[in-house]
């Protein structure tokens, strides 16, 4: 039985490398507002649950320790990768508060953001913070997490990932991502430009009237009612457009 440990523990490093690198990322679940160590005892809870499924299948202990390193190693870019690809379309409703505040007037008031950077404003902060919740209430996490058990199946524990097909998925998901939040902010880009015409050919025919700093106020109220309007639709569009690409990752 003591003979059979060590190979016992190189599977569940294999197992950990891949699960805590994805719940790094996975959405709800790798918040850079959780706790590290709830993270990190979810991974390695998470890996005791898939250790027995996937024993069977696991590698042997190779006879080098680079060998071991190496393939520890590619478990954690497997693991980076899917969780990187379920991230991305969050970063769509935080990216569409910050188009949409820009619109709105609100570009100056800025909140610290772990996940767009340093400095991000209230309106995408309040969105970014929106959108995990709405991914665990919903139970759409459970989707990566599936995908990560399942991903298994198409990449071996301790093989290297096929950097053709990697790129080019997240590629198309950083495209998606962004396209996504741009539609979301559609309704808050036309609003601004109209708004912003209305505001030219006013100080054109009263130039004397400081027009920016009178019709500041009015702005950002029709800003909040039309996002009071719209914040429901925009959320369920995104929701159903994050049920999608989880479905679609890989592993699933």
């Amino acid at each position: 039985m003591l003979a059979g440990l060590p190979g016992l523990a190189f599977g569940f490093a294999l197992v950990l490398a891949r699960v805590s690198a994805a719940c790094m990322m996975l959405p709800g679940i790798g918040e850079a507002e959780l706790p590290a160590t709830i993270r990190a005892g979810f991974a390695v809870a998470l890996t005791a649950l898939l250790l027995p499924v996937l024993q069977p299948i696991l590698p042997a202990e190779p006879a080098s320790v680079f060998a071991s390193f190496a393939m520890v190693a590619a478990e954690t870019a497997t693991g980076l990768w899917l969780g990187w690809l379920a991230r991305l379309v969050m970063l769509a409703l935080p990216l569409a508060g910050q188009v949409a505040a820009s619109m709105l007037g609100l570009a100056n008031v800025l909140q610290p953001d772990p996940t767009l950077g340093p400095q991000t404003t209230a309106l995408s902060r309040l969105l970014g913070v929106a959108a995990p919740v709405l991914v665990l209430a919903s139970g759409l996490h459970a989707l990566p997490l599936a995908a990560l058990a399942g991903s298994y199946r198409l990449i071996p524990a301790g093989t290297l990932l096929p950097v053709a097909g990697t790129t080019a998925g997240v590629v198309a998901a950083v495209g998606d991502s962004f396209a996504l939040g741009v539609r979301l902010a559609a309704p808050f880009i036309a609003a601004g430009i109209v708004w912003q015409i209305g505001l030219g050919l006013v100080s054109r025919l009263v130039p004397q009237l400081q027009v920016y700093f009178a019709a500041m106020p009015g702005q950002i109220l029709g800003g909040l009612l039309l996002l009071g309007l719209l914040s429901s639709a925009m959320l369920a569009a995104w929701q159903a457009h994050v049920a999608d690409s989880f479905r679609a990752l890989p592993g699933l």
